[in-house]
């Protein structure tokens, strides 16, 4: 694997081009170009605001930062992985007549979707601070554990990048993978705390007795899952947050990060980087077989 890393890096250049290639594909055409990736989540800001606020009626203070923490990451995860399971089975023809390590395509797509992300959560701090000038300025919208989101991630384009090797590869020879990666992203969604609190999961499995703590850390133990509760928890300021409680709505304070939990959801993201990486290696030189 180490001589695969070298042979990345000799190629470098060359993924910088193709991230840059990706970047400019998207807009193609496009009147606005890169502002759309302001446009984007500005305008899921506004519209979120609006529904949780005066249709959802949840009375958890900022709960559109609330909800824009976890959602920003989550669709990050899913871009990247669906756009880069098609870039190799796309890109087949140049593949089979021209050398370069095929990992770059792949990756140029993680790249791509992570500039989007980054621009994402410019967009987000700005947004948390006019939050916090509306209400002049007197609790903070930020909380001060975001000097730890460079490491937040670190984790995440781990996790994100050896998934996406590992579907990319597949989807070669397994054309099903990309339908299939479509259901279970959009059934994860829902699965993951994005739309809700993981406070709201902790509070629904206490009717299980015993068996309350298994079934949370069970579902826990989704790293995607942990890490959209800890974004929050390193973006948002912490406050009481609304949850079910046998039928009716009450006001619980945020918890604590579960610092096992981000420990497996750590070990689970550098393994998939590593595993990744690996099966990518193993499977790219017979991606020229398939007809």
């Amino acid at each position: 694997m180490r001589e695969e890393f070298r042979e990345l890096w000799r190629f470098r250049e060359l993924l910088l081009a193709m991230v840059e290639r990706e970047l400019r594909i998207r807009y193609k055409n496009s009147v606005l170009g890169i502002a759309w990736s302001l446009l984007n989540p500005l305008v899921t800001v506004f519209v979120m605001h609006f529904v949780l606020k005066n249709v959802m009626q949840n009375g958890t203070k900022s709960f559109s930062l609330f909800i824009l923490a976890a959602y920003l990451p989550y669709m990050f995860f899913q871009m990247s992985i669906l756009d880069s399971a098609q870039s190799v089975v796309t890109a087949l023809p140049v593949v089979k007549k021209v050398y370069f390590p095929r990992e770059i395509l792949p990756l140029a797509s993680v790249a791509s979707n992570a500039v989007h992300f980054l621009i994402a959560l410019v967009v987000y701090f700005v947004y948390a601070f006019g939050v916090w000038a509306v209400f002049g300025f007197k609790d903070p919208t930020v909380s001060y554990r975001v000097v730890f989101l460079p490491v937040l991630l670190v984790i995440h384009f781990a996790l994100t990048t050896g998934l996406s090797l590992v579907f990319s590869a597949l989807n070669v020879f397994y054309e099903d993978v990309k339908y299939m990666l479509t259901i279970t992203l959009y059934l994860a969604f829902f699965l993951s705390p994005v739309m809700y609190f993981a406070e709201t999961v902790f509070e629904a499995t206490r009717k299980y007795g015993a068996l309350s703590d298994v079934l949370y850390k069970l579902y826990m133990l989704n790293p995607v899952a942990t890490l959209c509760t800890v974004y929050r928890k390193a973006l948002v300021a912490p406050g009481d947050v609304q949850v079910i409680r046998d039928g009716h709505a009450i006001m619980v304070p945020f918890q604590r990060v579960d610092w096992v939990m981000f420990g497996v959801a750590t070990a689970l993201s550098f393994i998939a980087l590593v595993g990744g990486y690996a099966f990518f290696n193993r499977m790219k030189w017979k991606f020229v077989e398939r007809p």
